[in-house]
């Protein structure tokens, strides 16, 4: 059988998997979440399990989680943004406050009418980007819904798509690599406009004709340490849930390679133009 075909069929049996977990762990968005601005552009529907975000030429919307944590795993299934999507983004992110913030974050750069998403993913630490990797989603996600993970734990950060690894970041301060580790962050998700740069590099305009743009959220859980006033959940004891420690197995580097190869658009570590002092420290160690 040829590889891409087995492939394929892998992927596709990890989707149903990873749907079926998402569905039956949901949390609810009227608990968890708080709607923060857009006004009645985010909507929560279906008893909680459901919100939807929308954008017009007025503004977008957005909401965040109510706890903050330190180290958690968090999913939620995304429907985006139909047909001619251009200059919007939808995003799903972690993020500490103020200037030295940590930030992991998912960004989905919409498109224009047939051509696709890009699935955007940077981390901060300390205030301090500059470490994006780019892919083309392998499945039309605006048609269906997919589940996608930020993991976040002491020993590294992992993106998934329907529970497959596309992109994992070491806890490698020993090597002088700062990695987000002393600031608690929220979960964020908004849907808002950046035409000057999200769709073909600011080429491709937003087409107001077509808003409202809406995106759907459903399915969010997230399981970690809640920090708030009296300390961290987790009592400063790691152990126990499969998340604390999760890393990659054998088929896990096997997956994130085959993804990484034919599906990855752009690699800050490969881009020596940019960093013509040499590559960041991480990008000369070991990736998974």
């Amino acid at each position: 059988m040829d590889s891409s075909v087995r492939a394929a069929e892998m992927l596709h049996v990890i989707v149903v998997t990873a749907f079926l977990f998402a569905a039956a762990s949901a949390g609810n968005f009227n608990t968890d979440t708080t709607i923060t601005w857009g006004g009645p552009r985010a909507q929560i529907l279906n008893g909680g399990q459901v919100l939807t975000l929308s954008l017009d030429n007025i503004s977008g919307s957005g909401f965040e989680s109510k706890n903050e944590f330190l180290y958690a795993r968090f999913d939620v299934q995304l429907k985006l943004i139909p047909g001619n999507s251009a200059g919007t983004v939808t995003t799903f992110f972690l993020s500490s406050q103020g200037a030295s913030h940590d930030e992991i974050d998912f960004e989905f750069l919409g498109n224009s009418s047939g051509q696709p998403y890009t699935i955007h993913t940077n981390i901060y630490t300390q205030g301090v980007g500059n470490r994006e990797q780019q892919f083309r989603p392998w499945f039309d996600p605006t048609t269906a819904f997919h589940t996608y993970t930020i993991l976040w734990n002491p020993q590294r950060i992992i993106y998934m798509v329907d529970n497959i690894p596309i992109r994992v970041f070491n806890n490698y301060v020993a090597n002088g690599v700062p990695f987000p580790s002393s600031q608690a962050m929220r979960m964020y998700a908004s849907l808002w406009c950046a035409e000057d740069w999200a769709t073909q590099g600011g080429r491709v305009k937003t087409d107001w004709s077509k808003a409202p743009f809406t995106a759907t959220y459903r399915n969010y859980n997230n399981v970690g340490c809640v920090v708030n006033g009296s300390g961290n959940s987790c009592n400063g004891n790691l152990s126990g849930q499969p998340w604390q420690t999760q890393g990659l197995d054998g088929n896990g580097r096997n997956r994130i390679r085959w993804i990484q190869q034919n599906y990855m658009i752009y690699n800050y570590c490969s881009d020596l133009k940019r960093f013509p002092q040499g590559l960041p420290k991480e990008c000369k160690l070991p990736r998974f």
